[in-house]
């Protein structure tokens, strides 16, 4: 009896697990996500080593800011140009070019670095090129998610394994970065970040792309493409609240990665390593909420899982505003990137299934816009407000505002709720009635 029992939860198991699992049967999604996977965790190392470059180089919070907001304020400028590109144009291609250039980026920084070359104003510059790359990489490559999964149940689950293929990395990227910061120095991570782009480029190749996925967009004026997304997105109350909280939560929420250095060294009075700790750990949280997500068999009920998870992202903000205990420290920053992660990837998730086609680049460049492009100026405002009242009472305040925008979009639920009904009707996800 007992062996019979055991056979069956095996096997129980194992269809879970290809059940979470599912969307990698498609090839160039499996490729894809193997590729990445490699390429992140080399992107985590450089996150970490150029923070802590610039907190060794200069000791201020002031300027972690500012290299924040350098790397990611190309984000804003560039995004919705972005986003009629990725409309009109080959998915694949574009990533094979923002993924050469991100990798000659690195291998820039890490020539620098271990020369002993680099300064603030070289880290300024080559974080600005490499924001004014993501800009046109990152809405391509979540258009690009859609055209590698062939069933539309199956795009929500492809969606959290993104998220889970990009919080493993988050994991394992700093932890790693840790080390090798300590041992050798920040250019090595560097230079193995730009190895890493290889594996992606690789996977890039070896993709099948059948003709027909390519979406060919009549020749239009550029301002009339962009104002019919602008138009589009605000029309639509599902999209411009959903846009409009994650802009929230990234403007006075996110930011708090550029002040992680700060925290390990003044605070926790680490180095190094307790800043991969640290990073580590919010990677850990993310990646829990990921998988979470890609448990689910729908997109059913993700509305009312925004709010919530918006709600234990600013708790987590708020707890580790007032910690002065690594290990407690970790677990604030499990449950705060737990539940930004649920939240940013519940919103993707919602997006990418209402949203029309052929409107597609443009809607996620907004929604990219309102995560990548709101952020900077946050971290301007943090680095500032660092310098005046502290890192603690900083992220307290911003804890406080993210908790009161979770407050606010529940309130909204019922009009976000009728707006996405009629689109499941005719999708099928909904009966009709």
């Amino acid at each position: 009896m007992r062996g019979r029992y055991n056979k069956r939860l095996a096997l129980s198991s194992d269809s879970k697990i290809n059940f979470i699992l599912r969307a990698l049967r498609y090839r160039n999604y499996r490729l894809f996500f193997c590729g990445q996977i490699v390429s992140l965790i080399g992107t985590w190392m450089t996150t970490a080593a150029t923070s802590w470059l610039v907190y060794r180089l200069t000791g201020s919070a002031l300027l972690l800011g500012i290299v924040g907001f350098a790397g990611q304020i190309p984000s804003l400028i560039f995004l919705p140009l972005a986003g009629m590109l990725v409309d009109r144009y080959d998915k694949h291609r574009l990533l094979v070019i923002t993924q050469t250039l991100s990798m000659l980026q690195s291998f820039a920084l890490a020539a620098l670095t271990l020369s002993n070359q680099i300064t603030i104003p070289w880290l300024l510059a080559l974080c600005g090129f490499q924001g004014f790359v993501n800009a046109f990489d990152m809405p391509c490559r979540q258009a690009f998610v859609v055209e590698m999964i062939e069933k539309r149940e199956d795009l929500g689950n492809a969606i959290a394994l993104n998220s889970s293929m990009f919080n493993a990395a988050r994991i394992l990227g700093p932890a790693i970065g840790g080390i090798l910061i300590a041992a050798v120095g920040e250019g090595w991570c560097f230079l193995l970040d730009g190895v890493s782009y290889l594996a992606v480029m690789g996977a890039l190749m070896a993709m099948r792309i059948q003709k027909k996925s390519v979406l060919r967009r009549p020749a239009r004026n550029p301002m009339e493409e962009l104002k019919e997304g602008i138009k589009y997105s605000i029309q639509s109350k599902p999209i411009r609240y959903l846009i409009g909280l994650i802009a929230l939560s990234s403007l006075l929420g996110v930011p708090y990665m550029v002040l992680m250095p700060v925290f390990a060294g003044t605070v926790l009075n680490g180095g190094p390593r307790t800043l991969g700790y640290l990073m580590a750990s919010a990677g850990a949280g993310a990646l829990t909420g990921a998988l979470w997500l890609a448990a689910r068999k729908t997109v059913l009920g993700l509305s009312r899982v925004v709010p919530i998870a918006a709600s234990a992202f600013g708790l987590g903000l708020v707890l580790f505003s007032f910690s002065r205990t690594l290990w407690v420290s970790m677990l604030c920053l499990l449950l705060a990137a737990c539940g930004f992660m649920i939240q940013m990837a519940a919103s993707n998730t919602i997006l990418q299934t209402i949203v029309d086609d052929d409107k597609r680049g443009r809607v996620m460049s907004f929604f990219i816009m309102a995560f990548a492009g709101t952020t900077p100026f946050g971290s301007l405002l943090t680095g500032f407000l660092s310098q005046k009242i502290g890192v603690s009472h900083t992220l307290l305040i911003s804890g406080l505002f993210c908790v009161g925008g979770a407050l606010w979009f529940q309130r909204k639920l019922p009009e976000i709720r009728k707006g996405i009904r009629p689109i499941y009707k005719t999708l099928g996800i909904l009966p009709p009635e």
